[in-house]
């Protein structure tokens, strides 16, 4: 399982997330401690958001512990939002396109999580997208085409229902499709001026979502595992929940795709190939 943090508020520079504090991301990257996997050495990136619409970004497949340019760039910008993210590759090979963030005009996403039996899924699935956001898919992972999904079904009007509607359909279709039922889904996006996160898995065993404040004034950061022990500071976001961290603070909801569902009919022609 991947690792990230993500955050919202006054200007930080990124190093305050990536790798000064005593659990740092680049530390998660070889010593997770709340992950199956203790090493997330399949690549690296961070996304940030400055003077311009669309986020800034930089990503490689070294791991994060191993690059000597990533220490330098964390301690020289700053951001008042910004998402990191280390990988343990689940699926994709290890190459750049496969590296999170994925950004798509002002949008910037990262995910922690799977999909049961996605090499039977992927096709379908990428059959859902428009001409132009099949374009935009250059990677092979199944949070790539999550992200595209989401855009696909209204992201820029309304991200909740968006996300909550893309894993409604990944259900559904595997449903039909007679394949194992399984979505876990713990991610962080932005639009460049909320940040958002969503904690949910079809099983109720979704990868771990922590917040806590930070920064000078207002400033909250949510994260795969915590980034010190001051466990006081941590709170645990519940599955089934959704985060909106925006300029008047923060707001939980709960999440769920049962309203979501997307209809029968829908879902046996993106099956049968027949849209």
């Amino acid at each position: 399982m991947c690792r990230w943090a993500a955050y919202r508020g006054e200007p930080l520079y990124l190093e305050e997330l990536v790798s000064s504090p005593a659990h740092s991301l680049i530390e998660q990257s070889h010593c997770a401690t709340r992950a199956k996997t203790a090493t997330n050495g399949d690549g690296f990136g961070i996304a940030w958001y400055g003077d311009h619409p669309e986020p800034g970004r930089y990503r490689d497949i070294l791991p994060a512990w191993s690059d000597c340019n990533l220490k330098s760039i964390a301690r020289q910008i700053r951001s008042p939002l910004f998402l990191a993210h280390v990988r343990a590759a689940t699926g994709g090979g290890t190459r750049r396109d496969n590296c999170h963030p994925f950004v798509h005009g002002r949008w910037s996403f990262m995910h922690n999580g799977q999909i049961g039996d996605f090499e039977h899924l992927r096709r379908p699935m990428e059959a859902m997208l428009d001409n132009d956001l099949y374009s935009a898919r250059t990677g092979s992972t199944d949070s790539e085409l999550l992200f595209l999904l989401a855009l696909q079904f209204g992201l820029d009007s309304d991200p909740l229902s968006a996300i909550a509607e893309t894993l409604a359909f990944v259900e559904r279709l595997a449903e039909h499709l007679e394949r194992k039922v399984l979505v876990r889904f713990t991610a962080a996006l932005s639009d460049g001026h909320d940040l958002y996160a969503v904690r949910y898995a079809s099983d109720w065993k979704a990868p771990t979502l922590y917040a806590a404040p930070m920064g000078p004034s207002g400033g909250y950061c949510l994260v795969s595992e915590p980034l010190n022990d001051d466990d006081n500071a941590w709170v645990e976001i519940p599955d089934g929940t959704a985060v909106i961290v925006g300029e008047n603070g923060v707001d939980v909801r709960l999440f769920g795709t049962q309203d979501a569902a997307p209809s029968a009919e829908r879902i046996g022609r993106v099956a049968s190939g027949k849209m």
